[in-house]
């Protein structure tokens, strides 16, 4: 519910600072006030799109905050605790708009994207514009109402989901059936190459394995020589590295006195003895076991060559061949029996199909019971707005061809019938301006009865009627306030009258700058209001009696 609104330097609007309650409020005034300021105001504060024009003149921006009372609707503080932006039972919209056009929206105090602005605020409030007796017009608002009405928004949604999955799939389906020989090339040259590859069988690391062995392979005798004078320098030669450390050990040996100094040299000279002699035993032994591989050598050079001449035949380094064997291993696979078939998407279009069918069988169901339901009431408020003999029906027709579409598989259409025996026909071309705001206002009306929606807005739905009329259409604003909160822009009297808090919007001029000024009214003053929209500027005794009679009958009807 909607708390309190508060408003700086938007459009002549200095500073304005409302307080709401349950039930119906009115906002009245003379044309031109400034009444649209509030509701203009809200849907900012919802997301609506920012105008820097709004900005007041020569105030760097604007400033706009509703707050929202959302201990009793679940569905919002699900939202706030999702995207970590909950604040207990409070909920504060804020939008600034600066004079250079820029705006920013805030949730709770924190800066937010104005697309979770829209959405919070579609769960906060909804608001009924005059403007909607043009939409009225149009077919995709009556399947819109109609699924609101009936409670399948969700299915519908689902619905759009399923035949957007089954068209993709169909599209693709039928340019895969177009492209069949250029595939069919495709694929047969895929797996051409991806056989070469499959014989080569590149293991990890093969190549740089290979390539050390043939290094070795190659230089067998530099290896073998090197090896054999190595052990002869060794232990094997008259000079031998481990003869010469034997005559250096006997040297110092042979001291004619100990000189404890010199123990570690004489054990590092004896260590070293000993690994020059198994060296020299591994070098010896390396020798007799080494054998050239001329046959070896031949085979890891020829595989080396099938390497490199791959590579060199798919242009790339011989590093690179692993990446592409398993590259065009994919896509063989996606064009010869995995994803991406003509089988498997065929199947794949077939599956989404059924599943489009029955969501959109169950929605059509819903449609049905929801229609001829929609229908009753709205023919039961059409006679309470002095027009009991307009038939309405809601008419469920096929799409052409039987045709799946995004929104299921019928069009949705408001009839009507103007007078008895008359067939009905579409709204465009049966009702009147009169009418339509009369019968806009009964759709209106049925369907905010079963909205989720804890705030609903009425901007001047009441244009164009008058009389007993306006007097029903003030029972049934408040009727729905009594469920809730409803505010409603008016400039009818039998309106204003049933209103549970009144709103009233003046505007005045000071040191050549107009402001507005929004107040809300006590007993005495909404009685002045009621008298002034009836009589206008020279109200008689008679007016402020009947106006009087009026607020006393409108607040006595509705408890």
């Amino acid at each position: 519910m909607l708390t309190q609104l508060m408003v700086s330097n938007y459009a002549i609007a200095e500073r304005v600072d409302l307080h709401f309650s349950k039930g119906m409020t009115a906002l009245t005034g003379e044309t031109g006030a400034g009444k649209s300021i509030v509701l203009d105001a809200l849907s900012l504060a919802m997301g609506g799109r920012a105008d820097a024009g709004a900005v007041r003149h020569g105030a760097k921006r604007a400033d706009i905050t509703a707050s929202f009372d959302i201990s009793r609707i679940p569905i919002a503080r699900q939202w706030l605790e999702e995207h970590e932006l909950d604040d207990k039972d409070d909920c504060i919209l804020r939008r600034t708009i600066s004079k250079d056009g820029r705006s920013k929206a805030f949730i709770n105090g924190q800066p937010c994207p104005l697309s979770q602005l829209k959405d919070l605020g579609g769960l906060l409030m909804d608001i009924h514009s005059q403007h909607q007796h043009q939409s009225l017009l149009q077919k995709d608002t009556h399947r819109k109402l109609l699924d609101e009405f009936s409670g399948a928004e969700d299915l519908a949604e689902q619905t759009r989901d399923a035949w957007k999955a089954w068209h993709r799939t169909s599209q693709k389906l039928e340019q895969r059936r177009q492209n069949a020989d250029e595939a069919e090339a495709k694929l047969q040259l895929l797996r051409y190459q991806v056989e070469e590859l499959d014989r080569l069988a590149l293991g990890d690391g093969e190549q740089e394995a290979l390539e050390q062995e043939q290094a070795q392979l190659s230089q067998a005798d530099a290896v073998l020589h090197s090896s054999h004078q190595a052990a002869l320098l060794c232990t094997e030669d008259e000079t031998s590295a481990a003869d010469l450390v034997r005559q250096a050990l006997q040297q110092l040996e042979q001291l004619p006195v100990d000189v404890p100094a010199l123990a570690d040299t004489i054990q590092m000279l004896t260590e070293a003895q000993i690994q020059i002699s198994e060296a020299g035993d591994n070098l010896r032994h390396f020798v007799e076991d080494y054998e050239a591989d001329p046959a070896r050598l031949t085979e890891v050079e020829e595989r080396l060559s099938a390497i490199y001449q791959m590579a060199r035949k798919h242009r790339i380094t011989p590093e690179e061949l692993p990446e592409l064997h398993q590259r065009l291993s994919n896509e063989l696979e996606e064009l010869d029996g995995g994803e991406g078939s003509l089988e498997q998407l065929e199947a794949e279009q077939q599956a989404l199909r059924k599943r489009f069918d029955e969501l959109a069988g169950q929605l059509t169901a819903k449609r049905e019971q929801a229609a001829a339901e929609l229908d009753q009431r709205i023919a039961q408020e059409l006679a309470q707005l002095s027009m009991p003999a307009v038939q309405f029906v809601t008419k469920l027709g096929r799409n052409s061809n039987d045709e799946p579409a995004p929104h299921g598989m019928e069009d949705v259409e408001f009839l009507v019938s103007a007078n008895p025996g008359q067939p009905a026909r579409p709204l465009a071309k049966v009702a009147s301006g009169g009418e339509l705001s009369r019968i806009s206002l009964a759709i209106q009306v049925v369907v905010a009865q079963t909205s989720t929606t804890p705030t609903l807005v009425f901007d001047e739905v009441d244009v164009g009627i008058g009389g007993g009329t306006a007097e029903v259409v003030g029972r049934l604003l408040r009727s729905l306030g009594s469920n809730g909160q409803v505010l409603c822009v008016t400039h009818l009297p039998q309106v204003a009258a049933q209103c549970h808090q009144h709103l009233f919007v003046s505007k005045f001029t000071e040191q050549d700058a107009t402001y507005s000024r929004i107040e809300t009214l006590d007993d005495q003053g909404r009685i002045s209001e009621v008298a002034r929209m009836l009589g206008g500027v020279d109200m008689t005794e008679h007016t402020i009696a009947h106006a009087r009679e009026m607020f006393v009958k409108g607040q006595a009807t509705h408890h």
